[in-house]
Order: C-alpha cells, then structure tokens, then sequence
C-alpha cells in the first residue's frame, strides 16, 4: 500500500474541480479524477493524477473510482464531490429535462459519491473524509434559480446528514460553499439574459457585485475553495464534520 494519501475527486477536469485537483495533488496526495470529457490536467500533474471517465449521475462511476483509486494505491482517504450543473432558468420555463439535469447531477451525483466513499472507509475501518461542493445557493435563494438552489440546500442537508450517521465509525462529512467563482462554466451562465447578469459582460458585473455585496470587496478564487476542500480532508481537520462552509469573501452574512 502507498504511503502517500488518495483521493477521488468528481468533476475535476475544469473549473474549481480542476483546482482542487491541482491542491490535492501539491500537498503531495494522488488524485483519481473524472469528468465526462478528458482534458490536459492529468498529463500535467504527471504521475500525481489519473483520469478516469464517468458520468456522476451513473451510480456505477463512483463505485468504478473507488476501484481505481485502491487499483492505483491500494488506498482511498478522501472524496471530493465537485462535479456540479449551475443553469438559472424561470420557474415557468422549467421542465422535467431541466429538472432532471440539475437534481441528477447536482444531489444524486453527490449522495452516489458518498455513498461509495463511504463503503468503502466502512468496510476498511480507517475512517476518511468526504467534502461536497454545494454553494452559497444553498443557504439562501436568489430568483430564476429555483431548482439550483433546492438542489445545494439537498446537499447541504445530505452532507450534516450523514455526518451523523458516518461519525461514528471515523468518516467526516463535510461541504464547502463558495459564491461566484470566476470559471469558464459561471462566465457561460452568466451570459444568459435571465442570469443576474442579465447578459451583461462578465468583468463589470463582478466587481460591482464584489463592491456592493463582499465585505472584502472580491469574490474568491478557486483555489481557495480548492485549498479549503484539501485542509478538510486533512488531519488538521479531524474535529470538522458536519459543516457547510461559506467561501464568499463576506457576501453571507448581508
């Protein structure tokens, strides 16, 4: 077995995924990841990071990546849940495929992850860490963002869920819940015309948001949610479970 920690992250080709991959891996660990689509992100971590190709709405993936991370290391100590749909869209302009789209992957792309985490640090009996990415979407609602949003509050209440339940057998549960993060896949959202941005370019709308509403007068970068997912699962976190952390730069409370 390898002495150097592992862990599984879910939707870590691009975006926040992309980075919390890069701090795993700059801490030292090894880091499976997957994403529906391949990027260069393994091959430049070298030896530190293995792609595996999955669809987190596939109860299957998540069982495949535990498989791989102990085929890889012959250990598993951290699962991270990134892989996330944000898309807002009026309440009467929502059908079941967009309901769909956002509850499959956002809550039951979540809940599969811990479930095969879990197993397998149960079965194992060495404990482990689990970190979800919800969002600040899931303390409060904001308008044409219904469905989003029920979906984080569900995995903010998955996550102090089952760090009741898991607590007792040395698994710690734990979500962190950033605000705008500036990504491709935000910029793209952002560009909608019912997105609070209204369509409006993305550099102006940011900062007049960050001025009017972040007590540090920025949005976070993403790696520092990176960052935050990686002390989680550390061993400086060990008393952390059951809480759902804002990464906002002060927006919460306003």
């Amino acid at each position: 077995m390898s002495t150097r920690r592992t862990a599984v992250v879910t939707g870590g080709s691009k975006g926040i995924g992309a980075a919390i991959v890069e701090a795993f891996c700059g801490r030292g660990w090894r880091v499976v990841f997957s994403a529906r689509r391949e990027t260069d992100l393994a091959s430049r971590l070298g030896g530190a990071a293995m792609f595996v190709q999955g669809d987190v709405r596939d109860r299957e993936t998540h069982q495949a990546l535990v498989r791989a991370a102990v085929d890889w290391t012959g250990r598993l100590d951290a699962y991270v849940n990134c892989a996330g749909v944000s898309i807002w869209k009026p309440l009467a302009d929502v059908d079941e495929v967009f309901l769909d789209l956002v509850w499959e992957t956002n809550v039951k792309g979540t809940f599969w992850g811990c479930q095969a985490a879990a197993a397998h640090f149960l079965a194992e009996g060495t404990g482990g860490a689990i970190v979800n990415v919800s969002s600040l979407a899931g303390k409060r609602g904001s308008a044409n963002n219904s469905v989003y949003c029920a979906s984080k509050f569900a995995v903010n209440g998955l996550t102090q869920a089952l760090a009741k339940e898991l607590g007792p057998r040395g698994v710690r549960v734990n979500a962190v819940c950033p605000v705008y993060i500036d990504t491709p896949s935000l910029r793209e959202s952002l560009a909608e015309a019912v997105s609070p941005a209204g369509g409006a370019p993305f550099e102006p709308f940011i900062a007049d948001f960050a001025a009017k509403n972040a007590a540090l007068g920025r949005i976070p970068r993403a790696g520092e949610v990176a960052d935050l997912c990686a002390y989680l699962a550390s061993d400086e976190a060990s008393a952390i479970t059951g809480q759902c952390v804002n990464v906002d730069c002060g927006v919460l409370p306003s």
